[in-house]
């Protein structure tokens, strides 16, 4: 095992006790004091780079506390840390692997990672002229006729990421010469794929194969049953497989063996984790809504982004300011829950997709070490839309009992591009776009600072059930227009997020092991329920008891 665990521990703990002892004094004071002390707060506590404007001062820190923090990432070796992230070197060491999701936005010709750039853009080349044949209507199905539906299955990170961006981008879908839709199946029930079908022709059809390992069994179930779904149609020739199937993998010889012809497989590297992977060609579905220079646009916000998480100073840095906030708040001031609220229904995914990216990678308890983890790590991170969310689990964030940090999520620009030119009258999607705005803003100010935000003349005389405690830190988060580039660099932002968490926790944010021997227990119990004999006396109780009724056998 490589020696990884090299930060220097004195320095660490002398900067914990000293976050712990600010945590007792400033994390205990009322944001409405903070911002009382600080009437330039906002100034102080936001950032703007590019796109993205960064407001976290309704978190409750201050100067000392930003410090502090920055004490203990340097502690931790983070410029070291994000030096070993962006190179080659196997930093994922549970599974022996780099991770290198930056390379798949690398420019064409990047000067300092030329081989790896020319491998990622073979592939990327390869997609984008999948996607303008398709969008030329020249992509045929067996029978001759034009394609017009595309099924993605995946499952994990080959359906969240290029489901999310997808709805995301649905703005800036590009004019194919017939229409065009995209769509996802990913539960393994076969629920997704079964109403899929009923509504889509075999004819017309092209179904894409999202795989990292070619492997799971939620996948290849699907396939199998599309498959079905179009042999029953047309019959079963090699000429099905061959103008029905995309596959994307890093197992070649797993998709040429399932019966995907060699020139519609698309390659991954094992350097990308599947929940990092929409930047490669898992993001097909992405490339053919947004098309190949939108997807273009796409990695470019990302290589920007990563472009700031490598030289931007620490304190003016987006993405290590973001995780430091995420330590204090769940390490310090034990706030174990962080909501996601978009107030734009593009980005109706996205608090899901976030799950999948922090909860899976940092939802870990064992150190680089080996050692039991010192700290709690990654909270849990949940969401919806904040004008859904506001009639639905708002009252909790406003009057519960849970303290819950939270990142509001709103485009400053909304309907102002050629897309809605057919709207007669334009200013009501302008004033919609100002009524989600305002809510956001309003909700905002409302969970950091209480009855402070309210009508004083009338306050004395509210009851109690009618007043507001406040003090629930949050950070605000504006892009200048929700778009291919900027959503590039909102998803990099929460990566590198991330990564900075993994090293202040110390644990690796690469591997899942937690869902591997989920699937390995699954997989000893599903021939159980086809009807194996087997010696149910080796499970649990539980267990037992339930695949008794499964099968139908109630009686003992």
């Amino acid at each position: 095992m490589m020696n990884l665990h090299l930060f220097p521990k004195k320095d660490a703990k002398s900067a914990k006790s000293h976050l712990t002892d600010l945590s007792e004094s400033v994390g205990q004071k009322h944001l409405n004091a903070l911002f009382a002390e600080d009437p330039q707060r906002f100034g102080h506590f936001s950032i703007q780079f590019d796109e993205i404007i960064f407001d976290c001062s309704k978190q409750r820190i201050d100067q000392s506390v930003i410090r502090a923090l920055l004490d203990l990432v340097k502690a931790r070796d983070l410029d070291a840390w994000i030096k070993r992230l962006f190179s080659e070197e196997k930093i994922n060491y549970t599974e022996q692997r780099a991770a290198m999701h930056w390379a798949l936005r690398l420019p064409q010709n990047d000067a300092q990672h030329p081989e790896l750039a020319r491998q990622v853009h073979a592939q990327s080349e390869r997609m984008y002229a999948l996607v303008e044949k398709i969008h030329a209507g020249q992509c045929r199905g067996a029978t001759g006729e034009v394609i017009q539906d595309v099924v993605n299955i995946g499952v994990g990170g080959s359906d969240l990421g290029p489901l999310m961006v997808n709805h995301a981008l649905s703005d800036f879908k590009v004019n194919t010469a017939k229409p065009l839709k995209v769509h996802f199946v990913s539960t393994m029930d076969g629920t997704q794929l079964s109403d899929l079908l009923h509504q889509l022709r075999p004819e017309t059809t092209l179904f894409i194969i999202s795989s990292k390992s070619f492997g799971t069994i939620d996948t290849l179930s699907n396939a199998q049953t599309a498959r079905l779904w179009l042999e029953k149609a047309l019959g079963q020739e090699p000429q099905i497989l061959k103008h029905h199937f995309i596959g994307v993998s890093t197992k070649p010889e797993k998709m040429a063996a399932w019966g995907i012809a060699p020139e519609n497989q698309f390659l991954l590297w094992d350097w990308v984790g599947g929940r990092y992977s929409l930047w490669s060609c898992i993001g097909l579905p992405i490339a053919l809504t947004v098309g190949a220079a939108g997807f273009r646009q796409f990695l470019a916000g990302a290589h920007a982004l990563d472009q700031h998480f490598q030289h931007a100073p620490l304190e003016k840095n987006i993405p290590v300011l973001m995780g430091l906030l995420g330590a204090w708040n769940s390490n310090f001031l034990d706030i174990q829950t962080h909501a996601v609220l978009p107030y734009d229904g593009r980005l109706k995914y996205f608090a899901s997709y976030l799950q999948q990216l922090e909860m899976e990678s940092n939802g870990k308890s064992i150190q680089r070490s080996g050692e039991k983890a010192a700290w709690d790590t990654c909270p849990i991170v949940w969401g919806e839309v904040g004008p859904n969310a506001q009639h639905a689990f708002y009252q909790l964030l406003h009057q519960g009992t849970h303290s819950v940090s939270c990142d509001f999520i709103a485009p400053v620009q909304r309907y102002n591009s050629r897309q809605f030119t057919y709207v007669d009258n334009a200013d009501a999607l302008a004033e919609q776009h100002h009524l989600a705005l305002s809510n956001c803003l309003a909700q905002s100010r409302l969970l950091a600072f209480g009855n402070q935000a309210l009508d004083q003349s009338g306050l004395e005389s509210l009851p109690e059930y009618k007043k507001y405690q406040g003090n629930q830190p949050s950070t605000t988060i504006l892009l200048q227009e929700l778009n291919p580039y900027s959503l590039g660099m909102l998803i990099a932002m929460y990566e590198h997020k991330v990564f900075v968490q993994s090293v202040l926790w110390n644990i690796n944010p690469f591997d899942q092991w937690g869902v591997e021997k989920g699937k390995e227990i699954a997989n000893q119990l599903l021939p159980i329920l086809n009807g194996a004999q087997a010696d149910l006396s080796k499970l649990d109780a539980s267990t037992q008891g339930l695949i008794r009724i499964l099968l139908g056998k109630t009686d003992g």
